[in-house]
């Protein structure tokens, strides 16, 4: 008998992909239908729902739906989701009661089947304006918004694809039913998932060691879809976090794996679906640190705290570890946080993102105090390829102009 919290408003997991020969036979009926391209982010949601991620959804959501997340949180039936899970198009030619084939627009591969149940229109701005509390096309969660084409489909989905997530990424790609076999194998009840999709340094490994100190285990769950430009390939960060854990963690006390969706960047929105697609992955816990799925200067460092005191009890089952903006404190002789550190900045390790990248796109070493010397060893080699590969463009770029 499991005693993992329970998926997200069902007593199970429900993954809305095919198998066997009913995926055969639906593959080969998706053929003939009407085609309908989906964008990255709506790609990475099919996949979501196919592994039983996004449980208890059927679809994608409709006017009603849409309108009760943006404004309350909740889908028409009172379901608590925080974000819109949504189709869209800009064709004339389907309508409500047609049975299309959703295409990766990317690949043109055939990902999954839906029966149309509405078609309607939104207001763009008001989205953005209730989820990411801005218009500004500068920010990459709205340029996602105002991308979509002129109608939403609503409707429920059979999903023929996994994406190619499995084969690209071996075991570091698990579904919730794998990873609550995992937590069950080990025996735990109570973990805590940590977001990530940056490699981890020590601020971060400290949270990790926070959580493990009060929980049974760890999932560190790395974003495996798009993301924004700047951003460190998965690949990269799954290699860093390795070494990380490897050498500086408890064996058998963390679980490293990732998930297929693409960033929004929605901040403390973000967050609530961030707990409660890791309930489905039978976490317990989500690590809430500073600006948590934030971007620029778009949400306060602690907004994504204060939104998990804003909702209801029995919204989620999985709830925040909320901890404070850490560092390493020289005064304190260790890593510390802003409760816990009486002293000044100038005795802080406090590096930007942007500073970061500077350093190691020029080589420099990264203070042992800011990163592990293993961890900023992998991502220096990463910042030379990058480096080696812009000459080779630049020099067969000055090459072609002769």
């Amino acid at each position: 008998m499991s005693k993992l919290v329970p998926p997200h408003g069902s007593d199970t997991l429900k993954p809305l992909a095919l198998e066997g020969s009913a995926l055969i036979t639906e593959l080969e009926r998706a053929k003939l239908l009407p085609k309908v391209n989906c964008s990255s982010r709506e790609v990475g949601d099919i996949i979501m729902m196919g592994i039983g991620g996004f449980t208890p959804l059927e679809g994608f959501m409709n006017k009603a739906d849409w309108r009760g997340v943006c404004d309350n949180m909740t889908i028409e039936n009172g379901l608590f989701w925080p974000i819109p899970i949504t189709l869209s198009t800009n064709s004339d030619d389907v309508n409500q009661g047609d049975e299309v084939a959703l295409v990766n627009g990317e690949t043109g591969e055939i990902i999954a089947t839906m029966l149309i149940s509405e078609k309607y229109s939104i207001d763009k701005n008001h989205e953005c304006n209730t989820v990411y509390k801005t218009t500004e096309m500068e920010h990459p969660g709205v340029v996602m918004v105002m991308n979509q084409g002129k109608y939403n489909l609503s409707g429920s989905i059979k999903v023929l694809s996994d994406g190619g997530f499995p084969e690209k990424y071996s075991s570091l790609y698990m579904t919730p039913m794998e990873t609550r076999a995992y937590f069950d194998d080990k025996g735990w009840k109570t973990i805590a998932a940590f977001q990530t999709r940056n490699p981890m340094h020590r601020s971060h490994e400290y949270l990790a060691k926070i959580a493990v100190e009060i929980c049974d285990g760890v999932m560190i769950h790395s974003v495996l879809g798009g993301l924004k430009a700047g951003d460190i390939p998965a690949d990269v960060r799954s290699e860093a976090i390795s070494v990380l854990i490897e050498n500086y963690f408890v064996d058998n006390t963390i679980l490293q794996s990732g998930y297929p969706l693409d960033m929004r960047y929605a901040g403390p929105r973000e967050a609530l679906l961030h707990a409660l697609f890791r309930q489905n992955y039978g976490c317990s816990h989500l690590i809430v640190g500073r600006d948590h799925a934030g971007v620029d200067d778009y949400y306060g460092p602690f907004d994504a705290h204060n939104i998990f005191d804003e909702i209801t009890d029995d919204a989620l089952v999985t709830k925040a570890l909320k901890i404070d903006w850490t560092f390493w404190c020289h005064k304190c002789g260790g890593m510390s946080s802003m409760k816990t550190c009486p002293h000044s900045a100038e005795d802080r390790v406090l590096l930007s993102g942007t500073k970061v990248r500077k350093m190691l796109s020029d080589g420099e070493d990264l203070p042992e105090t800011f990163s592990r010397p293993e961890v900023a060893k992998v991502l220096q080699a990463y910042y030379a390829s990058i480096k080696d590969e812009d000459k080779v463009e630049i020099k067969l770029s000055g090459h072609s102009a002769k």
